[in-house]
Parts: C-alpha cells; sequence; structure tokens
C-alpha cells in the first residue's frame, strides 16, 4: 500500500533472457453509443488500459489520484489504448459537476479560459505486439474553477469513446482527519473508522449544516465512496465542522490486503503467476489458483491498492511495447454461493462488469475467469453480489489492521452561485508502515 515499498519490491525481480517475436491478432472493437455518464465509464469494447493520475515525474506516478489544486502546478495526466485500429482524432472535454456528480449550471466561459474543445495529438502505434493498439496520452488543461470534473473522450465527429473523474481543489479550509476505534464490537476487528475535522477560520461560510457537503474514498474509489450531505456537528464559534460516526456501517471495512500478479515479462513466472503459453495467440498467462481468505487471520503484504503498473521488462516503456495477454484467474470454491462473483480492481475499471463475472465449474469446485490486459503489474479481490448488495469481504475477509490509503474531499455552494466548488481536500494512510 506505500508506493515507495513496493516499487523496490516489484522493480527489484530479477529479469531473464529476451523475448519471443510477437504477431498480430484480429479482434473485434465495436462501439457503443449511449449518452453520457457523469463517471469513469468506457463506452467502447477496443478502449483499455486507462489510467488517469497527477503527474509527479516519478516511476509509480500513475498510483496517484485525479486531484490537484487550482493552480495545478502538478497536471493531470489521462493515458489509454485503442486495440485494433489505426491512429485517429480524438477529442477531449471538460465538464464541471456539483459534488454528486450531476451537471453544474455553469457555462464553459466560466470554468475555462479556452474554447471547450481539445486535440489528443500524443499518439503512438503499439510495436511489435500481438494485439495492435493505439496508445494516446492528454495532459489536461487549466481550468479556472475549482470542484468536480468530467474528462470525456470522443472520436472527432461524436462516437463517445470513455469518461473520466478529476478534482481540482483549493486550500479555503484546513482538514484534518484522526483515526479513531470503532463503535460496537460488531466492527471492532473489520471496520476502520475516520472521522475529521474542517476548520474555516479564514474563510466564511454561509450556513455550513445546508451547504457544506464531504465524500469519503477508500483508495482513491468511487464505487463505495461515501457522500456526506451534512456535518455531525456545527462549532460556528470555533469555525469548525466535525464528522463523527456512531455506527459501524458508518466506517469502511478494512478488507485484506489486495491479491497480486505480475506479467511485465512473459519469459517466466512472475508473481502469482503459475503458467505461461506463449505459443497462445495473444498469450495466455494462468494465475496460482487463489482461495477464500475470509477466515484467515490478517496477513502483511505490501500493495498498491487495487491499481496496476503497465510496463515491459524486456524491452521498456511499457506504453508502445506492452502486450496483451490473457490472463486466466480461478478461484476455489466448495460449493456455489447465492450470488454472482466477480473480479474487482482498477484491472475492471471497478465495474462489475460482464467480463469480470466468474463462471462455476462444479467438477473443479471453483469458479473461473478471463480478462485481456497489458503487462504490468497488478491488484486485485473478489466480490459477491446478491441482488442488489455487493459484499466485498466474502472471499476477502476485512482487517482494522489493513493498511489502506483515505481521501476527504470538501465541498461548498457561496450563496449566489450556481456550483459546488471543492475548498478543501487530504489524504491519510490508515495503518501506514514506513
Amino acid at each position: 500500500m506505500f508506493k515507495k515499498s513496493i516499487s523496490a519490491f516489484i522493480l527489484g525481480l530479477t529479469l531473464l533472457t529476451g523475448c519471443v517475436p510477437l504477431e498480430e491478432q484480429a479482434q473485434s472493437s465495436t462501439s457503443h453509443q449511449s449518452q453520457i455518464r457523469y463517471e469513469d465509464f468506457i463506452y467502447n469494447e477496443g478502449i483499455k488500459s486507462v489510467q488517469f493520475y497527477q503527474a509527479t515525474g516519478v516511476p509509480e506516478e500513475v498510483l496517484e489520484p485525479a486531484v490537484t489544486n487550482l493552480q495545478q502546478g502538478r497536471p493531470l495526466v489521462l493515458e489509454f489504448d485503442r486495440l485494433n485500429v489505426g491512429t485517429q482524432r480524438l477529442v477531449a472535454k471538460l465538464i464541471h459537476c456539483n459534488y454528486n456528480w450531476t451537471p453544474s449550471n455553469l457555462n464553459e466561459t466560466q470554468y475555462l479560459n479556452e474554447f471547450n474543445e481539445f486535440f489528443i495529438t500524443d499518439a503512438q502505434n503499439s510495436v511489435n505486439t500481438r494485439v495492435p493498439y493505439v496508445h494516446y496520452r492528454f495532459r489536461v488543461p487549466r481550468v479556472k474553477l475549482s470542484g468536480n470534473y468530467v474528462l470525456e473522450v470522443r472520436e472527432e465527429g461524436g462516437n463517445l469513446l470513455l469518461t473520466r473523474r478529476m478534482m481540482v481543489y483549493q486550500n479555503l479550509t484546513t482538514v484534518t482527519a484522526k483515526l479513531g476505534l470503532p463503535a460496537g464490537p460488531s466492527g471492532r476487528e473489520t471496520r476502520q473508522p475516520v472521522e475529521f475535522n474542517v476548520f474555516y477560520k479564514d474563510y466564511e461560510l454561509v450556513n455550513p449544516a445546508m451547504e457544506v457537503k464531504a465524500v469519503l474514498r477508500q483508495n482513491h474509489r468511487w464505487d463505495n465512496a461515501k457522500f456526506i450531505p451534512s456535518p455531525t456537528f456545527v462549532r460556528d464559534h470555533l469555525k469548525r465542522l466535525e464528522y463523527v460516526f456512531f455506527e459501524p456501517k458508518d466506517n469502511f471495512l478494512g478488507l485484506a490486503e489486495y491479491r497480486p500478479f505480475d506479467t511485465r515479462s512473459v519469459r517466466y513466472n512472475g508473481i502469482g503467476v503459475s503458467n505461461v503459453n506463449t505459443e497462445a495467440n495473444p498469450v495466455e498467462v494462468f494465475l496460482q489458483i487463489d482461495k477464500n481468505r475470509s477466515a484467515e487471520v490478517y496477513s502483511q503484504e505490501p500493495d498498491i491498492n487495487g491499481k496496476m503498473i503497465i510496463n515491459n521488462l524486456e524491452y521498456g516503456n511499457g506504453d508502445i511495447n506492452a502486450d496483451y495477454t490473457w490472463v486466466d484467474f480461478e478461484l476455489e470454491a466448495p460449493e456455489e454461493p447465492a450470488g454472482q462473483v466477480y473480479i474487482l480492481g482498477s484491472l475492471t475499471d471497478w465495474k462489475l462488469s460482464p467480463e469480470a463475472r466468474m463462471k462455476y465449474n462444479p467438477e473443479r469446485q471453483a469458479y473461473s475467469g478471463k480478462l485481456l490486459l497489458k503487462q504490468g503489474y497488478y491488484n486485485y479481490q473478489y466480490a459477491l453480489q446478491k441482488g442488489n448488495t455487493i459484499d466485498y469481504s466474502y472471499y476477502e475477509g476485512s482487517h482494522f489492521e489493513t493498511e489502506n490509503s483515505y481521501d476527504i474531499l470538501i465541498y461548498y455552494r457561496p450563496p449566489g452561485s450556481r456550483a459546488d466548488l471543492l475548498i478543501g481536500y487530504e489524504e491519510i494512510l490508515f495503518n501506514r508502515r514506513r
């Protein structure tokens, strides 16, 4: 979970000799057109390996969230691949949104200094890969207002390809967080309480009980983020807002450290890999059989909080040299639970998508699944969906000791304004180890 340790851990693996030349694979890339969704979403099957992050200039910068301050000293960068097509002109656009990701009522001129149409000119074709693709990179332009933004990418002419969420904040308030003990025995061993205060000594808040909103995220995820409509207590004489959570359900499950695998080389079995079939086209990677961890005690393992680092160890420059491989997952399950099992992580865009759904094999007493993934170092977990409920701990367990990252976003709508501004941001590590 901490970046320096995992960097040393995964970059220190020993390389073996050269790589087998690869040939192309033809794979359909069907465009699914639909109305824009104000969330992280992919509208075209050919879009893969999307990463959106704050550029810090270090190798692990892709692990950073798409959050920056209004000065944008560190810009936000979007990277993605489009499979089996030639280079095309793509256009990006920014949409300002409220704290709950509905479009704000602002005109584009109120949050941008230029025309809201940005061509993505940084495009490179893959080199000697069996699955051909074009790698795109786009640096997000500066904005004039803080708040939530959706970045959309389309083909020139209109076909929607992807949308990503990003946040731009101002330090108009001070956010301080603290870690507490869960309330009640039901959450004491499995949940991680995060309480925080917002100080506004140098910034006037009018009616903060109604106009200040907060969002709390675990590991920069949106699929399980908590939207908090009002502070627990308003201490106006102290210029302080207090956020305290009394019920165990209001605190995040700690879960377990994420499961890892490493496909940065297909010439040897990396972490979590049991076998590699280089004769297949594309190459097929078989992961070690996973087990249910719900009854296990906590195990301290380095991870990258469910994210991914793309690379190719033989040739470097994973942007265009890393190939796509089929990755086969298998999860032991003596019996089939009442629900659907999914692979989850940034490798599935944090979605319970049809591609990530696993099938049960009663003869092997196991679930199996397969994903087409670019070579890299990945984290993942398994989730069980029962109706409208998602159980993240069914196969993973949950522990107070797990190291997780939490970030807090504070929004405010000033009197007479037509949009929510992001006036405070803070990130903390729970059970930090370094």
